[in-house]
């Protein structure tokens, strides 16, 4: 298969497939790189695409099991993260709060950790967030509201497990 049969055959199918991996991913840049690698494998697997009866079928589904090898990816980093967060800041003592909470806020996803710095360490106003990081009010919250709970999620675990440390001990 040549460029321009390629191009016939799988190249054509490039926004449906790109809109398939958005439904999936949600993120526009998540899902066109999920596309690019697929676009990627299948042009070295060019010379064999002439087996599947339905070319466009193949692709899709490529596409939709390298999404969702993105997400079983990006999970597992997360939870790998989380665990790894925890057991850190455990070894830390509690006296510490304002460095672990500074560590809690550099490990928010880029986004809330932009709005939360801004907002509660550089005690920046919401509109002022708005035009620095040129994002929606409504995102803007929404992304404060998401790391807020996040730190306090982690904060409750780190000192319920401080406190049976403690108690523990006394026994």
């Amino acid at each position: 298969m040549n460029q321009e049969q390629f191009k016939n055959a799988v190249f054509v199918h490039k926004d449906k497939l790109f809109r398939f991996a958005k439904r999936i991913l949600v993120d526009d840049d998540e899902a066109l790189d999920a596309v690019q690698n697929v676009m990627m494998r299948l042009w070295k697997l060019k010379d064999q695409l002439h087996q599947y009866k339905n070319v466009e079928a193949f692709c899709m589904q490529s596409v939709k099991n390298e999404a969702l090898n993105r997400i079983k990816r990006d999970k597992v980093r997360a939870d790998y993260v989380d665990q790894y967060q925890v057991v850190s800041m455990t070894e830390n003592t509690v006296g510490n709060t304002k460095e672990i909470i500074l560590e809690m806020i550099n490990s928010l996803p880029e986004k809330q950790r932009l709005v939360m710095h801004l907002r509660d360490v550089e005690d920046y106003d919401i509109d002022e967030i708005v035009e620095v990081l040129d994002m929606g009010e409504s995102a803007v919250r929404v992304n404060l509201m998401r790391a807020r709970q996040k730190v306090k999620e982690q904060l409750t675990k780190l000192f319920d497990y401080e406190r049976t440390r403690v108690y523990s001990d006394k026994k």
